[in-house]
């Protein structure tokens, strides 16, 4: 007979509904039938360590955590800045948020400790302010030129620029795992440390709402507002559904990106078609929607051209994302049939910068080897592949 795992009921249970999971999905993870979960959270009768072994994986727990005498005391919800009506959260976002947090009290309690300076443009303006204003000290402190990007990828010199000035910056999509992120369940977060600010940007999106969305979080370190997006870019008409914070964010990251001389240096050339537009969108690095958004608050083109060029641009902007859609996987199959390359991925997820302070910390002997693999995923012996992709 298999050794039973004398695990704490309430605390099995506790750890299945902070997931999100419902019992019926912990059930298949465990491979027992429903009610054999349900008396292992009664305390009826107990799993084998396989069990629950199982089940601290499906839940993104310890297994140790199953042991404890009490729940432990969890991570605190973030603020949920998201448009009125939105869907609640599911077992992906929750993992990622989670995920997330430990990264960042990993780090803040480290550099707490050093006595390292706190950040002085977290919170250095509030949602009194003028967004213009907040704009202009973000490119300013991050020494960005919207008018003169270096390469085609405006987003990663954003992240580069970000992360040199010690805002961690991750992303992932769950395109190439389960549970996958939705886009339009969560779009983005923030968590506005003083020490160590973390921005998430789910890039199930393509590049351009992406970068958007990247700054809008930026604009949250900025009024130190932790929270959580989505529907970043909103429609016009929807303007009372959203957040203030949230649309005072929009408005930074509108000027941030489309500042309104180089905006007003396009003309209304840029604005007679919507091909002319999705040309100067990509520019900036924004869409055509964001940029068609920005020309009409800035008067630019009225409200019916707004409409029509918009209704182009959805077309347009279908057919573009079917031909991305093919050649990309066209790309995928002719490269690697089997996905991207998982420490790539994992580099992303974690944030470069976080990824070299942990591999810093472990090389320097100041953190244990398991919690090293812990904070990055990735076994030890597999750290000088992870290494490698830091320099490509």
């Amino acid at each position: 007979m298999a050794d039973k795992a004398f695990i704490t009921p309430n605390v099995l249970k506790w750890a299945r509904e902070s997931a999100r999971m419902a019992e019926e999905i912990a059930a298949a993870k465990a491979s027992v039938p429903l009610n054999k979960l349900k008396e292992w959270e009664d305390g009826a009768s107990q799993p084998t360590i396989r069990q629950a072994q199982n089940l601290a994986k499906a839940y993104k727990k310890p297994f140790a955590l199953f042991f404890l005498p009490e729940i432990p005391r969890d991570f605190q919800p973030l603020q949920d800045f998201r448009k009125s009506g939105s869907k609640s959260l599911t077992t992906s976002s929750i993992f990622i948020i989670r995920e997330i947090q430990q990264k960042q009290a990993w780090l803040s309690d480290v550099y707490s400790e050093n006595n390292e300076e706190e950040l002085s443009f977290v919170g250095r303006f509030t949602i009194n302010d003028n967004p213009q204003k907040v704009a202009q000290d973000i490119l300013s402190t991050l020494k960005i030129n919207p008018s003169f990007y270096k390469s085609e990828n405006p987003i990663k010199e954003w992240i580069d620029a970000a992360e040199k000035n010690g805002i961690f910056i991750s992303r992932t999509s769950f395109i190439y795992s389960r549970p996958k992120l939705d886009s339009e369940e969560l779009q983005g977060f923030t968590i506005a440390d003083k020490h160590a600010p973390f921005v998430f940007v789910n890039s199930d999106d393509w590049n351009a709402p992406q970068l958007f969305t990247l700054v809008h979080e930026l604009a949250h370190i900025w009024i130190a507002e932790t929270g959580i997006s989505n529907e970043v870019e909103p429609e016009l008409k929807n303007k009372d559904k959203f957040n203030p914070i949230e649309l005072f964010c929009n408005e930074v990251a509108a000027n941030a990106l489309m500042p309104k001389e180089i905006v007003f240096n396009f003309g209304t050339s840029s604005f007679q078609s919507s091909k002319d537009v999705f040309k100067a969108a990509k520019l900036l690095g924004v869409s055509s929607f964001a940029l068609l958004v920005r020309a009409l608050n800035l008067n630019i083109i009225s409200t019916a051209n707004y409409q029509k060029l918009k209704r182009q641009a959805d077309i347009d902007f279908a057919d573009y994302l079917k031909r991305e859609a093919d050649k990309k996987a066209k790309q995928k199959e002719k490269e690697n049939p089997s996905g991207p390359n998982y420490f790539l991925l994992q580099l992303n997820r974690n944030s470069r910068l976080f990824t070299q302070t942990v591999l810093d910390a472990f090389r320097g002997g100041f953190i244990e080897p398991t919690l090293a693999s812990n904070l990055l995923n990735v076994q030890v012996n597999k750290f000088q592949k992870l290494e490698s992709q830091l320099y490509r």
